[in-house]
């Protein structure tokens, strides 16, 4: 599965921005997806993901971004979007989108990042 992240640039504090991660994999809608970030010096961290299981859509969020972050899949067009708003300096990194199969907890297909930078 190959995936390609983008959407990321340069914001003020308080901004918004939406992330995309695209994918022509035609089975791309069964796999779970992930986003992710890495801030310079820091290590990388799980921000949201999303899957799918008996039917029901789940996300989760890392506590850092809930309630400013939303995470959403649009089937019909192979993409996965990040919706981030009232943006903040500490969210400035390099933002990953990750997938895995369904029935596996470790994701195995990754994209190159897009950078987002928040400006105080």
């Amino acid at each position: 599965v190959q995936l390609q992240a983008s959407g990321g640039g340069l914001v003020q504090a308080g901004g918004s921005l939406r992330l995309s991660c695209a994918s022509s994999d035609r089975t791309f809608s069964a796999y779970a997806v992930g986003w992710f970030r890495q801030a310079a010096g820091s290590e990388r961290e799980v921000v949201a993901t999303i899957s799918r299981t008996g039917g029901v859509t789940y996300a989760s969020y890392a506590d850092s971004v809930k309630g400013r972050f939303t995470i959403s899949r649009d089937n019909a067009k192979n993409a996965v979007y990040l919706q981030m708003n009232s943006l903040k300096p500490e969210d400035t990194a390099v933002y990953y989108c990750a997938a895995r199969n369904s029935v596996k907890t470790s994701y195995d297909y990754w994209g190159p990042g897009t950078l987002v930078t928040v400006s105080s």
